[in-house]
C-alpha cells in the first residue's frame, strides 16, 4: 500500500463508512418491502421519477474510476482524455432516444428482454453470455476498487479489506432488489457530487483559482499558468483516426450496457424517461466538472510543487491531504466508495435480471413468477460472490480496463440490438453469427488475451480504441449483408423475421397499426453497411502511436 494516502485517525475513516453503509441498508431495507412481484424487483415497478432515476443514472454510469483511474488517465493523456470521456457521456442520451424510450413501452425489464421478443431464444442466450461477461469484468473492476479504497482507508490488508466491503456491499444490494439500487443510487449521486466539487472547490481557492466556486470555471483563469509550468497539457497530441475511433468504441460499447438501459426501463412513463435524461446531463455534468478540475489540479499541483505522485489513481486523495483537514479526506474517500456502491449495484442488477428473466425465461419458460424472483436474488448475490472471489487473484482477461470491455460490448450486442429496433430485415442466425465472429475477433487482436496479435499500439489498443474501430463497424457491416442473404435463403426461412417479430418493431415505437413498409428499407443499410467495411479497413492500417 502507497504510504501517499493515509488517514492516521482510522476512527473517523470508520465513521464515515459505518454513515454510509448504514444508511444504503436502511434504504435496502425499506425497499424490499415493497418488492413484491417481478416488475418490483428488476424495474421498480416502473414507477421511478425523473429526478430520481437522474441521479441514479448519473451514479450508475460514474463509477468508482470517476474518482481514481479517470484522474489518473488525464494525469496521463492530459486535455484529450476530456474528449475520450464526453463519448462515454453521450453514450445515455443515445441510449435513451435510439432504444431505450421504444423499449420502455414493452415494460422491458434489460435490452435482452426485447431480443428474446425480436430475435427468439437462440440470439438471447448468445446475447446475455456476452452481457454477462462484460457485468462480471465492470463489478470485479468495481470490486477491486473497493477493496483498495477499504485498504487506504483503515490501513487493513487487501484481502480483508475485500471481504469486509465485499460482503458489505453484496448484502444491501441483495436486499432491496431495483428499488433499493435506484433509491441507493440517487443517494450515493448526491453524496459523490458534494464530496467531489466542494472540497475541490477549496483546493482551487488554495492554488489560486478565482473561479473556485463553481467546477465548471475552476481553473479557467489558470490556463496561462498551466501553460507556464506544462506547456504541453492542452496539445492536442493524436491524429484524427484516433478521435474518430472514440466513437465506436466508448460511444456505442455503452449504449448496449444492461445497467445503464435498466435505468431507462423504470421510469414512470415514456416522457419521465426523457426528462430523467435531462436530469441526468446535469447531475453528471456537475460531477465531471470537478473530475476534470482534479485532472487539472493534479498536473499543476506535480509541475509546481515538485511532488511527484507515485499512484497517480490516488491524486484526488493526496491533493486533499495536502489542502485539506483529515476529515475532509476521509469524506471524498466516503464519495468515491459511493461512487463504487453505484455501479456495483447496476452491476448486480443487471446480472441479476439477465439470468433471474431471461436465461430462466428461456430454460424454464413455466416458472413461477415467485420462482423467478428467487432466483433472481440467488443470481445477484451469486454475482456479488464471484466478483468477490475473482478479486482475490483477478485473471488477467477480465481486469482489463472496463473501457475495453465496452468495444466488446459494442462489438457483440449493440448492432442487434440497434438494427432490431430500427430495420425489419434483420435476421436471428445473423444476429449470433456477427456478434460471436466480432467478439472473438475483438478478443484476439487486443494486446490483453494473445500479446502478438494486436491491432494498435499502446494505451490505443489497450483501451480497445484500435479494435474497436475494427470489429464494431464489421459487425453492423456483417449483421447487415447475412441478414439479406439469409432472408433470401430457403434453407433458413426458420431464421427470417416473422410478421410477429415485425410487429414488435411498430408496436415499441408506438405505432397503432401494423406497415410492411416501415422501417423495412433495403437502400440504407446498404450503404451503411459499405461505410462501415470501410471504416474497419481503415482501421486495419498500422497505427503510429
Amino acid at each position: 500500500m502507497s504510504n501517499e494516502f493515509a488517514i492516521d485517525n482510522v476512527w473517523v475513516g470508520v465513521i464515515v463508512v459505518a454513515i454510509l453503509f448504514a444508511i444504503c441498508y436502511f434504504i435496502g431495507w425499506w425497499a424490499s418491502k415493497m418488492t413484491t412481484s417481478e416488475e418490483d424487483f428488476y424495474a421498480a415497478g416502473f414507477k421511478i421519477g425523473p429526478v430520481t432515476n437522474g441521479l441514479s443514472m448519473a451514479a450508475t454510469w460514474a463509477s468508482l474510476a470517476t474518482f481514481l483511474g479517470v484522474i489518473a488517465l488525464i494525469s496521463k493523456m492530459q486535455v484529450p482524455f476530456v474528449y475520450l470521456w464526453i463519448q462515454w457521456a453521450i453514450s445515455i442520451p443515445l441510449l435513451t432516444l435510439l432504444y431505450g424510450t421504444s423499449l420502455r413501452r414493452m415494460k422491458a425489464f434489460t435490452p435482452a428482454t426485447f431480443i428474446k421478443a425480436r430475435y427468439g431464444k437462440g440470439a438471447t442466450i448468445t446475447i446475455v453470455l456476452w452481457m454477462i461477461l462484460i457485468m462480471i469484468m465492470y463489478a470485479l473492476g468495481q470490486m477491486i476498487g473497493l477493496g483498495q479504497a477499504f485498504e487506504m482507508l483503515f490501513g487493513i490488508p487487501y484481502n480483508v479489506a475485500l471481504v469486509v466491503s465485499g460482503i458489505a456491499t453484496v448484502g444491501y444490494i441483495t436486499m432491496g432488489g431495483m428499488y433499493g439500487a435506484s433509491y441507493n443510487a440517487a443517494f450515493q449521486m448526491i453524496i459523490m457530487t458534494v464530496a467531489m466539487i466542494v472540497p475541490m472547490g477549496a483546493i482551487m481557492k488554495a492554488m489560486g483559482s478565482s473561479g473556485w466556486w463553481f467546477p465548471p470555471l475552476a481553473y479557467g483563469d489558470m490556463v496561462p499558468a498551466m501553460l507556464k509550468v506544462l506547456p504541453t497539457f492542452f496539445d492536442m497530441k493524436y491524429d484524427l483516426r484516433w478521435y474518430f475511433a472514440l466513437i465506436p468504441a466508448f460511444t456505442l460499447g455503452p449504449v448496449a450496457l444492461p445497467h445503464l438501459a435498466m435505468r431507462v426501463f423504470t421510469s414512470s412513463s415514456v416522457k419521465n424517461a426523457r426528462w430523467a435524461v435531462v436530469w441526468f446531463v446535469l447531475f453528471l455534468g456537475l460531477l465531471f466538472a470537478g473530475t476534470y478540475t482534479s485532472g487539472f489540479a493534479g498536473n499543476y499541483f506535480v509541475a509546481t510543487t515538485g511532488k511527484a505522485i507515485a499512484k497517480a489513481d490516488q491524486t484526488l486523495l493526496i491533493l486533499n491531504v495536502f489542502y485539506n483537514p483529515m476529515w475532509v479526506a476521509a469524506f471524498v474517500m466516503g464519495g468515491a466508495l459511493a461512487a463504487g456502491l453505484s455501479t456495483v449495484g447496476g452491476n448486480l442488477m443487471a446480472i441479476s435480471g439477465l439470468v433471474g428473466n431471461d436465461l430462466l425465461g428461456i430454460l424454464a419458460p413455466n416458472m413461477e413468477a415467485k420462482s423467478r424472483i428467487r432466483w433472481g436474488f440467488v443470481a445477484l448475490g451469486m454475482g456479488g460472490v464471484i466478483a468477490i472471489l475473482l478479486a482475490f487473484k483477478p485473471p488477467k482477461f477480465l481486469v482489463t480496463s472496463i473501457l475495453w470491455a465496452f468495444g466488446l460490448l459494442a462489438s457483440t450486442a449493440t448492432p442487434g440490438i440497434l438494427l432490431g429496433v430500427w430495420w425489419k430485415e434483420a435476421n436471428k442466425l445473423a444476429l449470433i453469427v456477427s456478434a460471436n465472429i466480432c467478439g472473438l475477433i475483438f478478443i484476439i487482436i487486443s494486446p490483453h488475451v494473445f500479446p502478438s496479435i494486436v491491432v494498435g499500439k499502446g494505451a490505443t489498443a489497450a483501451l480497445g480504441m484500435s479494435g474497436g474501430l475494427v470489429t464494431v463497424p464489421l459487425s453492423f457491416a456483417l449483421f447487415i449483408f447475412l441478414s439479406l442473404i439469409f432472408n433470401r435463403m430457403p434453407a433458413l426461412s426458420a431464421w427470417a423475421p416473422s410478421l410477429a417479430d415485425k410487429q414488435v418493431i411498430d408496436r415499441i415505437h408506438g405505432w397503432g397499426d401494423y406497415d410492411e413498409n416501415r422501417y423495412n428499407g433495403k437502400v440504407w443499410p446498404v450503404v451503411l453497411a459499405l461505410v462501415c467495411l470501410l471504416i474497419s479497413f481503415w482501421g486495419l492500417q498500422p497505427w503510429k502511436f
